[in-house]
C-alpha cells in the first residue's frame, strides 16, 4: 500500500496541467501526489493519432503552463510533435509519471482516503484528479445488420491515414470535425466516398470569437451540472466553413446523406430502398468519457454523467474531473488543472470547499 495526498491519473493536457500546479503550489512529485499514465510514452492521446494529421491541421492546441511549444515543424504528423513536447514537459518540471500503469478501480477505504488500485500497486490517497480523457473509449453505434457487413469497419481511434483506403468505397459515418477532416483525406485515394450523418452538419462562418467559446463552453457545463454526459465543444460551436471545406462542398465530397437504417453485407441501406456498396465503414461518432474505474465509487446520476461543479465532483468533494466535459479542450484543461489544485489544497487544509 502506499499513501499520497493526491493521485492524478492521467498524463494527457489535463494530467500534466495538474500535476504542474501540484508541483508549483509545493507539492513533491512521489512524496505528495503521483502522476499513473497508461500510455507506453508520453503525450497522451496525441501519440495515437494518425500520421497525415500533421502539426499545422491541428486546430486550438494550447501550450501546456509553464512552457511554451515554439518552432514546431507543422508538417511533421502532431503525434510526433506533442509526444516529445509533453516527454520535455515532463523532464522540465521533473513530474516523475508512472507508465504504463492501468487503473482498474478506484474505491472507498479507510480512514476517508480513497483506494487506487492498479496494476502496479494500490495507493491511498486524500483527493483525486481523474484526467483520463476519451480516447479509450471509442463510440460504436449499433445498426441491423451490423454483424454481416463483409467488408471492413473501423473507428477514427483506428485511422490509419488515407492511402489505406485506395481504389475502396467508403462511407463515412459522423458529423464532426474528424468526419470531414477522414473524408477530405480519403476521397483523392477512394474510388467512392459516401458521407452520412444522424442530424444535418452546422457549418459556422465568420471568426471564432471569445464569446462564442465562453457560449459553447457554458452550454457543455450546464450538461455535467444537470448530472448529463458531457458532449464536446464542438458539438455545439458547429464546423468552421473555411476554404477547405467550401472546395470539399463544392467538388461534391462534402455532401452529406442521412443516416442509413441498415447495414447490409456488401453496403449500407435506406428504408426508401436505396443502396450504396461499401467496402469500408469508418466510424467517426466520437468517444465518451473513460470513467468506467470510478464505478464502486456510484458518482454516475440517472442522466448517465457525473454532476460536477467547476471540476469537482458533486457528490464526493475529493474527486476532480479535469478534461471532462467544458475543460475537455487544451486551454479548458490548463485553467481546470489550476482550479482543481486550489480547491484540493483547501480540502487537504480542511477548509470548507464551495457548495
Amino acid at each position: 500500500m502506499n499513501n499520497t495526498e493526491v493521485v492524478v491519473i492521467g498524463a494527457g493536457q489535463a494530467g500534466l496541467s495538474s500535476a504542474y500546479h501540484l508541483r508549483r503550489t509545493g507539492f513533491e512529485p512521489e512524496r505528495d501526489f503521483v502522476v499513473l499514465d497508461h500510455s507506453p510514452g508520453p503525450g497522451g492521446a496525441w501519440q495515437f493519432r494518425w500520421p497525415s494529421l500533421t502539426y499545422g491541421k491541428v486546430h486550438g492546441m494550447h501550450a501546456l503552463p509553464g512552457k511554451d511549444l515554439t518552432d514546431a515543424d507543422p508538417a511533421r504528423p502532431s503525434s510526433e510533435v506533442i509526444s516529445e513536447y509533453f516527454e520535455a514537459y515532463e523532464r522540465t518540471f521533473d513530474l516523475r509519471v508512472r507508465r504504463p500503469v492501468d487503473v482498474r478501480a478506484v474505491r472507498e477505504g479507510e480512514g476517508g482516503r480513497l483506494l487506487v488500485e492498479t496494476s502496479a500497486g494500490t495507493w491511498a490517497t486524500r483527493a483525486l484528479i481523474n484526467a483520463t480523457g476519451t480516447w479509450d473509449r471509442p463510440f460504436w453505434p449499433r445498426y441491423p445488420g451490423q454483424e454481416t457487413f463483409r467488408g471492413r469497419q473501423l473507428h477514427t481511434a483506428q485511422y490509419p491515414g488515407p492511402e489505406e483506403f485506395a481504389g475502396l468505397r467508403v462511407v463515412v459515418v459522423g458529423g464532426g470535425a474528424s468526419g470531414t477532416q477522414h473524408l477530405m483525406e480519403i476521397a483523392p485515394y477512394a474510388a467512392a466516398t459516401t458521407w452520412v450523418t444522424r442530424r444535418p452538419p452546422v457549418f459556422r462562418q465568420g471568426p471564432f470569437t471569445e464569446e462564442i467559446g465562453r457560449e459553447a463552453v457554458a452550454m457543455v457545463e450546464e450538461r455535467v451540472r444537470q448530472g448529463l454526459p458531457p458532449k464536446s465543444v464542438v458539438s455545439v460551436t458547429g464546423l468552421p466553413l473555411n476554404d477547405q471545406i467550401r472546395q470539399a462542398v463544392a467538388d461534391g465530397v462534402l455532401d452529406r446523406q442521412p443516416m442509413f437504417d441498415r447495414i447490409t453485407p456488401d453496403g449500407v441501406a435506406w428504408n426508401d430502398g436505396r443502396h450504396i456498396d461499401a467496402d469500408v465503414i469508418l466510424w467517426a461518432t466520437g468517444f465518451r468519457a473513460s470513467i468506467d474505474h470510478l464505478a464502486p465509487l456510484k458518482l454516475r446520476e440517472p442522466g448517465g454523467g457525473i454532476r460536477v461543479e467547476g471540476t469537482r465532483a458533486v457528490a464526493d468533494p475529493r474527486i476532480h474531473l479535469v478534461g471532462y466535459g467544458p475543460s475537455a479542450s487544451t486551454v479548458g484543461a490548463n485553467r481546470a488543472g489550476r482550479a482543481a489544485v486550489r480547491d484540493i489544497r483547501r480540502l487537504l487544509a480542511g477548509e470548507p470547499v464551495a457548495a
